[in-house]
């Protein structure tokens, strides 16, 4: 890919920044590179305006960085554009492999491993899950969830959030369309909607897309990092993180085993 050379571009703090109101041939290539990655700023007119600043928030929110909708060196990074001046990013991964992951969880076909792998990896990488204590935390709560990444759909139909007005199901049918999707069990129409608009996805109008495995552990990744689970991770904190994912403790004894497995298997 071409680099883009944006060091003359002046701001008020750091150079090689875009921002609200810059104008020119970068803020045209950032409208694109938006767009390609699943976040419409609207047309590629080399404007940044309001609906190009949203856009930018929210790509930032889904890779873990700051949503300042500022454009710096960390964002142009993460869109892949190699800005001149920086060494060349490096393509991380947390270094987990399917003998870890069967491992922390058994029950796992190799098949599915495979299969899931890399994009458990991947939104690992956007939340910014790259210690042993958060992706076991992390993989702990995905296996008691999805029995082991086996069901990324809630077995029960879904009547049962019928009505729910604290969920945002307000419509005929919500309960069953908004049911508990993806390696988390995202449930609820307000859910879908904020999981959508943080990862450039239209959820709330395609919400089977959560239960996609190239969706699903990145909306898993949304929800932890929206909830300030890698802060609780690092403390060790197992017991508050299972609350605010559960809304209880249900599970807890399951959900300490695979968390202590994983630690056991992250660290050896």
């Amino acid at each position: 890919m071409p680099s883009i050379d944006i060091s003359s571009l002046q701001s008020s703090t750091t150079p090689r920044e875009l921002r609200l109101e810059s104008r020119g041939p970068e803020v045209a290539a950032l409208q694109r590179k938006l767009l390609e990655a699943g976040f419409d700023p609207g047309v590629a007119d080399g404007v940044f305006g309001r609906r190009t600043e949203t856009a930018v928030k929210l790509f930032q929110q889904s890779r873990g960085l700051t949503a300042d909708g500022i454009v710096g060196t960390r964002t142009w990074t993460a869109l892949g554009v190699h800005v001149e001046g920086e060494p060349p990013e490096v393509p991380i991964s947390t270094g987990l492999n399917e003998k870890q992951l069967r491992e922390i969880m058994p029950r796992l076909s190799a098949d599915r491993a495979s299969e899931c792998l890399p994009h458990l990896d991947g939104a690992m990488v956007e939340a910014d899950m790259l210690t042993p204590q958060r992706q076991a935390a992390f993989l702990a709560q995905l296996a008691h969830e999805s029995g082991e990444l086996r069901y990324f759909e809630e077995l029960a139909s879904g009547e049962a959030y019928e009505g729910r007005q604290d969920l945002g199901n307000t419509k005929l049918g919500d309960g069953k369309r908004y049911k508990g999707r993806g390696p988390i069990q995202l449930t609820g129409r307000n859910n879908y909607r904020a999981a959508g608009r943080a990862l450039g996805l239209d959820l709330e109008a395609n919400p089977e897309r959560a239960a996609d495995t190239d969706v699903g552990f990145r909306v898993a990744a949304w929800f932890w990092t929206s909830r300030g689970l890698n802060a609780l991770a690092d403390v060790g904190d197992f017991r508050e993180i299972t609350r605010r994912i559960n809304g209880g403790y249900n599970g807890l004894a399951q959900r300490e085993a695979y968390y202590r497995r994983a630690l056991e298997v992250l660290t050896h």
